[in-house]
């Protein structure tokens, strides 16, 4: 059962604890929280997630055009930690909407991060697990850096976010999850379920200046997150680094900040079963 937090100024935001892990336990409840974009959140959602759901920490992963173009939203102001980690690769000078055009691109697939040249292209449009894998290859530092936060226990509650909430925030919920022994089908169980919110996601991205040109001509259903996306990213992931931990190694985390994250999303007593 997803756990949905219902907001007046978002659409896709959830707790991922409860998530079962392989040994049987489960994620702990009020830790992890993931969104799309903040910045219409009401004063009512403010004091639900400051005041209710006790939210300490915001790990932003749109680039900073996006952040210019749509604002940084009303938690900014209620001294919360933000770490904004972008995970579009960035030029100095670079127009603001240029940076939004090729988030966007990358979501729907069609011109997307640019793959390695000896990779094939992908047959299937809405397939995103290289896509997802080029977030690894072209941001790993910003990725290795919103783990690390996730692992620090004096980030309290921290919310994950990006614009639709279901890719650059899919990637890194993902990788998180896996990493503290989520089962594969309950990471990609959670990463499917923003499509029963696509058509709300869809209809407040396009209602934006920033995001709404390039959905224009985009209905819903293209950007819908399919299981198949994330099964191939995972399966990426254990080919080219050796699963989850050979990835967060390889961007920077130890086996002390890995550890931690386990305690922080699982636990190791009773009540986090």
């Amino acid at each position: 059962m997803t756990a949905w937090i219902e907001l007046e100024g978002a659409v896709n935001v959830r707790d991922v604890g409860g998530l079962p892990t392989v040994d049987g336990r489960t994620t702990r409840p009020g830790v992890l929280l993931r969104a799309d974009n903040l910045q219409d959140l009401t004063e009512t959602d403010v004091t639900r997630l400051v005041d209710d759901l006790r939210l300490q920490t915001v790990v932003d992963l749109r680039s900073t055009g996006e952040v210019h173009l749509a604002g940084p939203g009303p938690l900014k102001g209620a001294g919360l930690a933000h770490h904004n980690l972008s995970l579009i690769p960035e030029w100095d000078g670079e127009p603001d909407q240029a940076e939004v055009d090729r988030a966007l691109e990358a979501a729907l697939a069609e011109k997307a991060l640019p793959a390695l040249p000896a990779r094939p292209r992908q047959t299937d449009p809405t397939d995103l697990g290289d896509h997802y894998l080029g977030y690894v290859r072209d941001a790993g530092p910003a990725i290795g850096k919103a783990l690390r936060v996730l692992a620090d226990p004096t980030s309290g509650t921290t919310v994950v976010h990006c614009a639709a909430g279901k890719d650059r925030t899919g990637v890194v919920v993902a990788l998180a999850l896996s990493l503290v022994g989520v089962t594969r089908d309950a990471v990609v169980a959670d990463y499917v379920a923003s499509a029963e919110r696509i058509e709300q996601i869809h209809a407040r991205l396009l209602s934006t200046d920033a995001y709404g040109p390039g959905l224009a001509n985009v209905p819903p259903a293209d950007m819908t997150p399919k299981a198949g996306s994330m099964e191939h990213f995972l399966d990426a992931v254990d080919r080219e680094y050796g699963g989850p931990h050979g990835l967060a190694i390889s961007v920077g985390l130890d086996e002390e900040a890995v550890a931690r994250l386990g305690v922080r999303l699982v636990g190791t007593s009773p009540l986090a079963r």
